[in-house]
This record gives structure tokens, sequence and C-alpha cells, in this order.
């Protein structure tokens, strides 16, 4: 028996890195998985993979700043009957400049991708949820969501602003039994983050690792570990919390690493 048997989830974002970590766990736990990405040749491997394993997975293309990608995805999934998961993953990583330094266009699109799709994404899946009277939904925050670190104020205040739209529709919607909850990454060995290095150096790698107690970056796995629980029955009792996935760094006295 898997912990989420007969369970219907969507994922954004699902085609590498942290989504396609929870789409495959969520899998393997006995969910259909319905998963979005804008890279189709890779979503469609990563579908192809997770039902060679014998388990269900559906992919379609899903822009998460396009509204009606949002909403094809939702109906697609719809069809099984229910919606009981809700991955809010896709994100962008712009930053490492002064704010003064970020144009419009940069603010604009970040916010899209990493904030709007979240409203958009709870939006569509809430008539379900609230139909059944059930349902977890998780957004993607990010430890800079709770610590400084220069040159990713836009980022930081989008991951900020998720956290804090998890824990108000935790509140509004908990009478109707769906829960909303989001996990704080720390540094993730991520394509996303792969570019960050290639844009900024390789000595952005090196700092990370300082930046966390437990000496190391993390994996996809393991922050996928903790979206299977929150979408578990186990926990059913926990909603409006964000958990931090992040190796330490939160936990840790601010450290400004050398990043020249």
């Amino acid at each position: 028996m898997g912990r989420l048997d007969g369970k219907t989830a969507i994922i954004t974002g699902a085609a590498a890195g942290i989504g396609n970590a929870i789409a495959t766990a969520m899998a393997r736990e006995g969910a259909h998985v319905f998963m979005g990405d804008i890279d189709d040749a890779a979503g469609r491997a990563a579908e192809a993979v997770i039902r060679a394993s014998g388990s269900m997975a559906t992919y379609a293309h899903c822009d998460v700043s396009v509204e009606q990608d949002i909403a094809n995805l939702v109906e697609r999934a719809g069809k099984t009957g229910h919606i009981d998961i809700l991955v809010n993953n896709a994100a962008i990583a712009i930053g490492g400049m002064p704010l003064h330094e970020m144009t419009d266009e940069q603010w604009h699109r970040l916010i899209a991708v990493n904030l709007t799709s979240v409203f958009r994404g709870t939006k569509h899946v809430l008539p379900y949820m609230l139909a059944q009277k059930s349902g977890s939904v998780i957004s993607m925050a990010s430890a800079q969501g709770h610590i400084g670190l220069d040159g990713w104020t836009a980022y930081a205040g989008a991951k900020g602003a998720v956290m804090s739209m998890m824990r108000q529709l935790a509140v509004e919607f908990g009478p109707h039994n769906i829960r909303f909850n989001s996990i704080s990454p720390g540094t993730i060995n991520t394509p996303m983050n792969e570019q960050v290095i290639r844009e900024l150096g390789d000595h952005v790698a090196r700092a990370w690792v300082k930046m966390h107690p437990i000496g190391r970056i993390g994996r996809p796995e393991e922050v996928a570990e903790a979206a299977v629980y929150l979408a578990s029955d186990a926990a059913g009792f926990t909603t409006g919390i964000d958990l931090r996935v992040d190796g330490g760094l939160t936990a840790a006295p601010r450290y400004v690493p050398d990043l020249v």
C-alpha cells in the first residue's frame, strides 16, 4: 500500500529537478500524477520513465505564466473524478543583481511564474476540492523567503508571498478540510541552480556549500519526501506551515560568503 494510493496529483514544473522528484515519489506512492512543464521533450521522457516503473503519469504542456495552460492541466486531471493534491512547484531564478538594476520586464516575468501561478493553480483546483471536501495544496517557497541574500530581493519577495498565501488559505479553507502548506528548500542540486552557477560562476557553488551547516547542498529527492508527507493522510492535522528542508541554512547565524 502506497501513502497516496488512489489520489490524483498535479505537479507543475515537473520535467526536471524538484518537480520531477516530487512527481516520481508521488507516483511511486500510488498517485496518478499529472505533470506540467514547458520542456515537452523532458516532460514526455519523465512521463515515460514513471509509466515504465508501473506507476501512473500523464504529461501536458503547461506554461504557468499562461492561465489557460493551467486551466487545461487542471481540467485534464479533473477527468479522473477528483483532484486531491496540487504542488505549485514551477519557478524561475532571476537575480544576482541589485534591485535597481532589475528591469520591469524581469520583475514581471519572475512574479508571473513564481507567484501569480500559485494563485492561478490554486484558483482552478479549489472547485474540485471544495466539492469533495478534501485536498492538499503544497507550494514551493524558499529559504530566501526567510533570510536575505544579496541580489535576490524579487525572488525572496515572491517566495515570502507564497508562504503568506498558504497561511491565509489554510485559515480560510480549513473548515472545508483543505490543507495548505509550503516547503522552503535550501540550495538544491537542480537544473535551475546549475543555470545560476553558469551565469554567475563556480564560486557561487562553493559559497552555497559553506552556507549550509550540514556541509552540502540538498538533493531533489529530499524535498520530494517532504511533499509526499504533506500530501498524505499522515499530515491530516498539518496545515498553514512552512516546512524548511534546508540543511540548517535558516538556523545558522547570517553568513555572507565571499563571492569574488
